[in-house]
């Protein structure tokens, strides 16, 4: 089909020849599908998968600190999550937490179709070796990840739908509910839907 980029197919073939987390963070770390984010990147962040997650959080982008750490959500909005996360039982380390790009978007910019396209295959291989019980996507860009472009999010959060053999539950990005502040709608609504999530886990 003429527009396709090649990069998505190699890269989908390429995850799904890793039979573990561990190799397929191995072969990520070396990706180079998007010229410009890997040339500007200091650490590609494949994600955390701690054994046996139940719960899988998926974001947009790494930011500068998690560029800097190699890992998700270290920043002030992983602090607003762990916060949030703990305030509805869930401990942090025992969430799996990975990103819809590996890479940090210059300026922490939303990340392009094009980009979210080749890294998609990384994800969903990560989704189908975890094999967590429930995913719930942080933002849009996540949202667009699951279920395509064209949803808005004030539609379908806070709702718990089957999905790939899973369950998913869309709510807003950590970055919207500090932009908004404490009182804001993002906040209350990410608050709730992660003790929600928790209801879920049982």
């Amino acid at each position: 089909m003429r527009g396709t980029d090649p990069a998505v197919g190699v890269i989908a073939s390429s995850a799904a020849a890793c039979d573990s987390l561990a190799t397929l963070a191995d072969v990520v770390r070396r990706c180079t599908a998007c010229a410009e984010l890997a040339a500007l990147r200091t650490k590609v962040v494949v994600g955390d998968f701690p054994v046996n997650a139940r719960l899988l959080l998926v974001g947009e982008g790494p930011g500068a600190t998690e560029d800097e750490v190699g890992r998700p959500f270290v920043g002030k909005g992983g602090q607003l999550l762990d916060s949030l996360l703990a305030e509805a039982g869930l401990a942090r380390s025992a969430v799996a937490v990975a990103n819809v790009v590996k890479c940090r978007p210059p300026g922490n910019r939303t990340p392009a179709p094009a980009e979210a396209r080749r890294c998609t295959g990384w994800l969903d291989r990560q989704l189908e070796l975890a094999a967590p019980s429930l995913v719930v996507t942080l933002g849009l860009s996540a949202l667009r990840w699951a279920i395509g472009p064209g949803v808005r999010l004030r539609d379908v959060r806070g709702a718990v739908r089957q999905w790939r053999g899973t369950r998913l539950l869309p709510t807003y990005h950590p970055s919207a509910a500090l932009r908004f502040g404490p009182a804001g709608e993002p906040m209350a609504m990410l608050r709730a839907d992660l003790r929600a999530a928790a209801e879920v886990l049982g």
